[in-house]
């Protein structure tokens, strides 16, 4: 199993999940994503564009010897959503987490106010330098807030957001999406693999018509929704989201 974490973490967003995928007797591999605590942080925004963050995931699979079951949540599983479309023999199944598939997402982005509100902070990631700058005050006050993160915990983060280049990596990520649309509208096509999406009832990035109307695109999916959960559900609700990994693993 490959899990791949969204913004703002790195491969620790799956402190909870690891020890009980191993103990049920699976592989499971954490990866930093460029950009992220101990991986590589090319300066240029080009670098970030999410062809290239797929391609990273996919070699990972290959080295491992895959395919692999991949779970990604936020940024990585969107990452997961692109992989499965443009590499599906690299997976034996998908698992995302509080990431809604492009399709609908889009769809709700162009005709839902309220969900291009919810993703106007993305603005302010787009900004040079600033962030990077605001970044050690505001993304411990997001822990805090969107979930239920311990003190111990977020120093962890804190700890891998001071590695040099780090902010400026995880802040690339929104500068590259403008450029980056084109190329992701290419590659969206149907996914046939078995697919398991998991959701944090308490979302406030994502709007719930998000999950809704987009069977054609992954006929063979199942939604799983955790109540008193939020964005970060894997460590708001982890044994609620372990239950739902090993029940969809043993199913054929």
């Amino acid at each position: 199993m490959v899990f791949v974490h969204g913004f703002p973490e790195f491969w620790y967003s799956w402190r909870r999940q690891i020890p009980a995928l191993a103990a049920a007797g699976f592989r499971a591999v954490a990866l930093d994503l460029r950009g992220f605590n101990d991986s590589a942080k090319p300066r240029d925004v080009a670098s970030y564009k999410l062809r290239n963050v797929v391609a990273d995931v996919a070699a990972l699979i290959e080295h491992l010897g895959g395919p692999a079951v991949v779970v990604g949540h936020d940024w990585g599983g969107l990452t997961s959503w692109f992989l499965a479309m443009s590499r599906p023999e690299l997976l034996r199944k998908l698992v995302v987490i509080n990431m809604p598939h492009p399709v609908p997402f889009l769809r709700e982005l162009r005709r839902d106010r309220g969900q291009k509100l919810r993703m106007a902070y993305q603005l302010f990631l787009r900004l040079p330098v600033m962030p990077e700058l605001l970044m050690p005050l505001l993304l411990p006050m997001l822990l805090r807030v969107a979930g239920r993160f311990k003190a111990d915990e977020i120093a962890e983060y804190k700890a891998a957001w001071r590695k040099p280049g780090a902010r400026r990596g995880m802040a690339n990520y929104y500068r590259a999406v403008p450029a980056g649309r084109g190329e992701l509208k290419q590659l969206t096509r149907p996914i046939a693999l078995p697919t398991l999406l998991i959701w944090g009832e308490k979302e406030k990035v994502f709007t719930p018509a998000t999950l809704e109307d987009f069977d054609e695109w992954v006929p063979n999916l199942t939604i799983v929704r955790i109540p008193r959960a939020g964005h970060f559900v894997q460590t708001d609700q982890p044994e609620r989201v372990n239950e739902a990994l090993l029940q969809f693993l043993r199913l054929p």
